[in-house]
């Protein structure tokens, strides 16, 4: 087969918890893996300039207990430990000179992964359509997803992972990949017992319907952070009602709205910035069995406010609807049954501007949800700019510019 036909290089990382959610933790626990696996991807490109894609599987114990259900009632501690990890990986692939997200390099997706119902007799498995970025190891094991290696550090934690993975496993037909290679090397810890815990709320609403907003120019980790966190809000499958639509709205910011950007002449195109985000929240909240064919993309042009979409269905009762906004509220104020919102700490005042014009039209106040800002605060000073540069859509587009003058 031609190399330029030959499928770029995928893997499965499957981790078990750190002993605390403290970024030391994460830090000591998982470099090391991390970057060996990195340095395993690399070498399979080749020098090619595929990108080489990474799930990263990790167990957090008590994700289905009732306290932390649904999960955005323990959204505080699930969004930090999604933003530890992406952080930790900035890290390693900065300190190692690997791309993210970029030709010769590495595309990353974090999942959290339910272990205790596999283990824990009194669970009784749910036998409804479930989606990510919530999966119990069953599930991912028979996703039949098309990895050519499954890796797992070697201790015991590790192990006992790897183990009942490999009981429910079977690869995919046509794949030539997936066998389970241990890390050796790795020093042993012990796992947290309570990393999840409950937020300050006593009752926490269902969400079906849930929004974010945002450039999503040349996708980043903290465009993979502040997705994840809306899909952690939305309503989990096995809570829905029978025929009920669960919805993600993302305001992706139209053109118009960016001509006077830095880099402007660099910006990718609103499709474009769209299907990048579509292709990252079906990577993560897809886990069904493989379909027929790729899903469904509807382009839908209405007159008045945000009457571009772009919309898909990620799988039955799940559909991404990706809006042209050109203004600061978008769906928020067009759309009356969304009913949450997930903001970053830098954009806060963003929610509270949005409910303030809710208020107006006599409409519900959306519930909103805050995410940590990924930061360099732990990165060696002489790699910090450069860190900073691939958490930046305004450092990258220069980085491009500064190539395409070369």
């Amino acid at each position: 087969m031609p190399s330029d036909r030959i499928p770029p290089p995928s893997a499965l990382l499957l981790l078990p918890p750190p002993p605390s959610i403290s970024f030391d933790h994460f830090k000591s626990s998982y470099e090391t893996i991390l970057s060996i696996v990195y340095c395993n991807l690399l070498k399979a490109l080749n020098g090619s300039k595929k990108i080489a894609s990474l799930d990263i599987a990790l167990s957090i114990p008590g994700l289905k207990s009732p306290s932390c259900q649904p999960p955005n009632k323990a959204f505080a501690s699930l969004q930090r430990i999604v933003e530890h990890t992406y952080r930790l990986i900035g890290l390693v692939c900065v300190e190692r000179g690997i791309e993210m997200e970029a030709p010769g390099g590495v595309d990353s997706r974090v999942i959290l992964l339910d272990f205790d119902s596999v283990r824990n007799p009194a669970i009784i498995p749910t036998t409804s359509q479930r989606n990510g970025p919530i999966v119990d190891v069953r599930m991912l094991a028979s996703s039949a997803r098309l990895w050519d290696n499954i890796f797992y550090p070697d201790t015991l934690v590790g192990q006992d992972l790897a183990t009942t993975f490999n009981s429910f496993y079977t690869p995919a037909k046509d794949s030539n990949g997936g066998a389970l290679q241990s890390i050796s090397g790795i020093s042993q810890w012990t796992p947290g017992e309570f990393l999840v815990a409950p937020g300050d709320a006593v009752e926490s609403a269902l969400h079906h319907s849930v929004i974010l907003g945002g450039t999503f120019d040349h996708f980043h980790i903290g465009h993979k952070l502040l997705l994840t966190a809306t899909a952690l809000v939305l309503q989990p499958a096995e809570t829905a009602q029978p025929g009920q639509e669960r919805i993600i709205h993302v305001g992706v910011t139209g053109d118009e709205m960016l001509k006077n950007k830095k880099y402007a002449q660099f910006l990718e195109g609103w499709d474009e910035r769209c299907r990048s985000t579509g292709a990252f929240l079906t990577s993560i909240m897809d886990f069904g069995p493989p379909e027929t064919g790729p899903p469904q993309i509807e382009q839908i042009y209405n007159p008045g406010p945000n009457g571009r979409v772009m919309a898909m269905k990620i799988r039955p009762g799940v559909t991404l609807r990706m809006a042209q906004i050109l203004d600061p509220y978008g769906p928020t104020i067009t759309e009356e049954n969304i009913s949450a919102i997930i903001v970053s700490k830098e954009t806060r005042s963003g929610g509270a501007a949005v409910n303030t014009e809710r208020t107006k039209r006599g409409w519900h106040q959306l519930e909103v949800f805050e995410v940590d800002v990924i930061h360099s605060g732990e990165v060696p000073s002489e790699d910090v700019e450069n860190f900073a540069s691939k958490i930046s859509s305004t450092d990258i587009r220069r980085r491009r510019m500064e190539l395409a003058m070369i």
